[in-house]
C-alpha cells in the first residue's frame, strides 16, 4: 500500500464533502475561503483574559504563604507589591516577543526561534503530558470544594467525606469551559468577561469591608508593622507571591487571536497586570484590617474566614465567588493555553490533528479535546496536589529563557521587526532575577525539584524516537492516519489552510 493511501485527511477535500450538516445547513467559509484562527479579542476582553487567569482561588484561598515565610505584616505587603512589579516587568518583555514573533504558542514559540526544536519540545511535552492537565484538575477540584461550601455549612455536615461529589462536579467544570471554548472564541471571551468582572467585584467587596474596619479604627495590625521580619524566608514569600501572579503571559498564547495586536497587546497586558497588583495589594491591606498574622496562617480560605466576620449571614457570598473565580481560571486558562499545543502540532512536533481546526466555529478543537481528556483522568488522582508542586520551576525556567531568547535575537537577528521594543535593561534583569528564583525555589524543595526536572527529561527519549524522525514505523503511520480520518470526520475539522 503507498504511503498516500493511508496518510491522514490534510487537504480538507475529503472533509469539504461532508459540509453539509445533519439538519441541511452549510458550514459558511470565510470570505477569503480559508481555514484559521481569526482575530476576535479586543482590547477588553484582553485584559479580561489576562486577569482571569492570573486571578483564581489563590488569593482567596491561602495567602498564608507570604506572611508564613516573610513574618510580618509590613514585609507581606511589600512582597505582593514587589511580585506585581516583577510580574509587569516579565509582561512587557513579552509584549516585545509577542509582537516580534507574532505566533500563538507564547513561550513556546520563543523558546523554539531561539534555541530549537528539541528544548522547545520538552515545554509542550511537560504542559501536555502534566503540567496544564494538573493544573485544569486541581481548579475543578477546587471549585467543586467551594461549590458544596455552602450546602454542607447549611446541613452543618462539615466533617463528611464528599470526595465523590467534588470529582462529579470537577469533571462537570472542566467539560463545560471545553465546550464554550469549543464552541466559539467569542463566546469563551464573553464568558471570561462576565467572570472576570464577578471575582474582581468579590474583591472589591473584600477591599471595601476592609476600608470599613480601618475606618473604624481597626489598624492595631499595622502597627509595627516591620516587627518579626524574617529575611531567611524571603525566597519562600517571593515565590509564594509570585506564584499568585502567574498567567499574567497568557495573552502570548493567543497573539494571533488579538485585533490590532501591536496596539491592543502592549495596551491589555499593562493594564491587566496594573490592576491585578492594586487588586491583591488592597486585598492583602484588607484581610490584615480584619486578620490577625496568627488568624491569616491558620485559616486554610482567609476570603471565608474573612467573610465569616464581617459578613455575618452574607458569608456564604465568598465560597462562591471562590467557585466562579475558579471556573473563569479555567475558562481563560484553556482558551489560551490550548494554543500552546495548537503551536506545537502545527510545527510538527505533535500529531498534526491537534493543529486541526473545526470548520464551523474556528475554533482549535482538537488540541482543545486532548488536554482536556487529560485534565479528566487527573480528577482522579488522590494526590493531584502534590504533583503541582514537583513543577514550580517550570514558569520561571520557561519565562526567563523566553526572554534569553529576546537577547539572543536581539544579538542575533536585529533586522527583526519589532512594533514594541523595551530598554534592554528589563530583560537582563528578568532572565537574572528567573535565574535566581530557579535556584531558591531548588533549594527550599530540592527532592520536588529533582522529581520535576526527571519527569521533563523523559520527553528526550520520546523527542528522539518519534518526533525528531523524519518517518515513523510503517503500523504506526496507519493507526495515526486512521485515527485521524476518523476524528476529522465526527468532529468537522480540517488543517489550518485553504481548501476548496
Amino acid at each position: 500500500m503507498a504511503s498516500s493511501e493511508y496518510r491522514p485527511i490534510g487537504d480538507g477535500a475529503a472533509l469539504n464533502k461532508m459540509l453539509p450538516t445533519s439538519n441541511g445547513t452549510r458550514v459558511k467559509k470565510d470570505h477569503d475561503d480559508s481555514m484559521r484562527l481569526e482575530p476576535t479579542i479586543g482590547l477588553f476582553s484582553g485584559v479580561t483574559i489576562n486577569v482571569g487567569c492570573v486571578i483564581g482561588s489563590g488569593i482567596f484561598v491561602s495567602p498564608k504563604g507570604v506572611i508564613l515565610n516573610i513574618g510580618s505584616v509590613g514585609g507581606s505587603l511589600i512582597i505582593w507589591t514587589f511580585s506585581g512589579f516583577f510580574s509587569m516587568l516579565g509582561a512587557l518583555c513579552f509584549a516585545e516577543l509577542g509582537l516580534a514573533i507574532p505566533k500563538s504558542g507564547g513561550m513556546y514559540a520563543y523558546i523554539r526561534e531561539a534555541f530549537g526544536e528539541c528544548i522547545a519540545f520538552l515545554y509542550v511535552w511537560l504542559a501536555l503530558v502534566i503540567l496544564l492537565p494538573v493544573t485544569f484538575a486541581a481548579l475543578g477540584i477546587i471549585f467543586g470544594q467551594y461549590i458544596l461550601e455552602p450546602a454542607l455549612v447549611a446541613m452543618n455536615c462539615t466533617d463528611v467525606d464528599l470526595t465523590g461529589c467534588t470529582q462529579i462536579l470537577a469533571i462537570i467544570c472542566v467539560s463545560l469551559t471545553t465546550y464554550i471554548n469549543c464552541r466559539s472564541v467569542r463566546l469563551a471571551a464573553r464568558v471570561q468577561d462576565v467572570l472576570t468582572v464577578v471575582k474582581v467585584s468579590a474583591l472589591a467587596l473584600i477591599i471595601i469591608m476592609g476600608i470599613v474596619e480601618m475606618a473604624k479604627g481597626n489598624t492595631q495590625n499595622f502597627e509595627n508593622a516591620f516587627e518579626g521580619t524574617n529575611l531567611i524566608g524571603l525566597g519562600g514569600a517571593l515565590y509564594s507571591g509570585l506564584f499568585s501572579y502567574a498567567g499574567w503571559y497568557s495573552l502570548n498564547f493567543i497573539v494571533e487571536e488579538i485585533k490590532d495586536a501591536p496596539r491592543n497587546l502592549p495596551r491589555a497586558i499593562i493594564i491587566s497586570v496594573s490592576i491585578v497588583t492594586g487588586i491583591y495589594v488592597l486585598a492583602n491591606v484588607a484581610y490584615f484590617a480584619v486578620l490577625t498574622p496568627e488568624e491569616l496562617i491558620q485559616s486554610n480560605a482567609v476570603a471565608v474566614t474573612f467573610g465569616i466576620k464581617v459578613l455575618g449571614k452574607f458569608a456564604l457570598i465568598m465560597p462562591i465567588a471562590v467557585a466562579l473565580s475558579t471556573l473563569g481560571s479555567i475558562n481563560g486558562t484553556l482558551l489560551t493555553s490550548s494554543r500552546l499545543f495548537f503551536a506545537g502540532a502545527r510545527d510538527g512536533i505533535l500529531p498534526k490533528l491537534i493543529a486541526m481546526i473545526n470548520v464551523r466555529y474556528k475554533t482549535p478543537l482538537p488540541a482543545l479535546f486532548f488536554v482536556s481528556l487529560l485534565s479528566l483522568v487527573y480528577v482522579f488522582v488522590k494526590d493531584v496536589f502534590q504533583l503541582i508542586n514537583y513543577f514550580n520551576f517550570v514558569t520561571w525556567t520557561a519565562a526567563g529563557m523566553s526572554v534569553l531568547g529576546l537577547l539572543y535575537l536581539r544579538w542575533k537577528r536585529p533586522e527583526m521587526e519589532k512594533p514594541y521594543k523595551v530598554n534592554i535593561a528589563l530583560p537582563i534583569v528578568f532572565v537574572i532575577s528567573c535565574f535566581i528564583l530557579v535556584v531558591l525555589g531548588a533549594i527550599n524543595a530540592p527532592m520536588d525539584t529533582a522529581i520535576g526536572v526527571a519527569i521533563t527529561c523523559t520527553g528526550v527519549p520520546v523527542y528522539f524516537l518519534l518526533i525528531k524522525p523524519p518517518r515513523l514505523p510503517r503500523y504506526m503511520e496507519l493507526c495515526v492516519a486512521k485515527f485521524s480520518s476518523f476524528f476529522q470526520k465526527v468532529f468537522l475539522v480540517a488543517p489550518e489552510k485553504k481548501y476548496t
